[in-house]
């Protein structure tokens, strides 16, 4: 493509009546359960995801200007609060920092905090080792963590599902002070997780690429487990206590012991792009009145109370 022909499209997609009328353009399409479903699965899933993977970290100004305006075109991207104005690539602005105190973690220690910016999915009660993707749809949290004996401890607990979008800031954090004690990576499929496949799609959760970060409570020893699961154009998940540059593909499916403390709010880790975080607890968490289906949440905001006898 000449360079006059890309300037011309970067200066149609930069005025705001043209971004309006295709952005709702393409939103008639993607409300089209049908067309949705076979433009984000019905493909190359993993040639798709890595294909991604390399054109976001293309560094070339042309590129990366063209990009960042297409993907606004599907995105309501919110970047006020973003540490930087400016980003070296697509991938410099998938996986962005934040502003000191963008995102303060409530200090109640009676309060698990959101992790992450969400979406509020399906949540409940772990009943006889099940939980739902969606209503009418369960899967064995067995599956999901590749363990029986960690699901058994989380029986008669409370989860919560927590969908990132792809404009939304992908890094998450530690839900309360508490020390990591073992990561199972699982590799897997890179379905979308958005809610048409979630009704498609069953066990989607258990078929994707994730791990399983276990991590126990300072002062109260309560177990909660974070399952961070990846998706199509995303299928790479980075843990900071780990160390960034570690991919946990490297080596395939595997459990990496683990002794690392982290203060509530702290940075855990961070998604390539968008997609959900699976957060379980003991029996007796609560989750705050204010978390419903459909809800949108932010990261450091509260998500459950621990048991009233730990609160006192």
């Amino acid at each position: 493509m000449a360079p006059s022909s890309v300037i011309n499209i970067l200066l149609f997609l930069h005025e705001a009546d043209a971004m309006a009328t295709l952005r709702s353009t393409l939103a008639r399409v993607a409300q089209q359960e049908d067309i949705n479903f076979l433009l984000t699965n019905r493909i190359p899933r993993r040639l798709a995801t890595r294909f991604v993977g390399w054109f976001g970290r293309i560094e070339n100004p042309v590129v990366r200007e063209l990009s960042i305006c297409l993907w606004r075109l599907f995105a309501d991207l919110d970047l006020s609060d973003a540490r930087k104005t400016s980003f070296r690539s697509l991938h410099d602005l998938f996986i962005r920092e934040l502003k000191p105190g963008a995102r303060p973690a409530d200090p109640d220690p009676a309060m698990l905090v959101s992790p992450s910016d969400a979406i509020v999915g399906a949540f409940g009660t772990v009943n006889a080792g099940q939980v739902l993707q969606v209503k009418g749809m369960p899967y064995a949290l067995r599956d999901l963590l590749g363990d029986e004996q960690a699901a058994a401890a989380h029986e008669g607990g409370t989860y919560v599902t927590l969908r990132l979008t792809s404009a939304m800031y992908h890094r998450f954090h530690a839900p309360h002070d508490l020390r990591v004690m073992s990561v199972t990576y699982i590799s897997g499929d890179t379905w979308n997780v958005n809610p048409i496949a979630l009704r498609r799609i069953e066990r989607l959760f258990c078929r994707n690429e994730r791990a399983a970060i276990r991590t126990v409570l300072c002062g109260t020893e309560h177990r909660i487990t974070l399952v961070p699961v990846a998706a199509i154009l995303v299928a790479s998940i980075r843990l900071r206590f780990l160390g960034a540059s570690l991919d946990l593909r490297q080596g395939g499916a595997r459990r990496i012991p683990c002794e690392a403390g982290l203060c509530k709010g702290e940075e855990m880790g961070w998604f390539e792009h968008g997609s959900t975080i699976i957060l379980f607890a003991p029996p007796g968490f609560r989750l705050h009145e204010a978390v419903r289906e459909g809800a949108t949440i932010r990261a450091g905001q509260p998500l459950m109370r621990l048991p009233l006898e730990e609160a006192d």
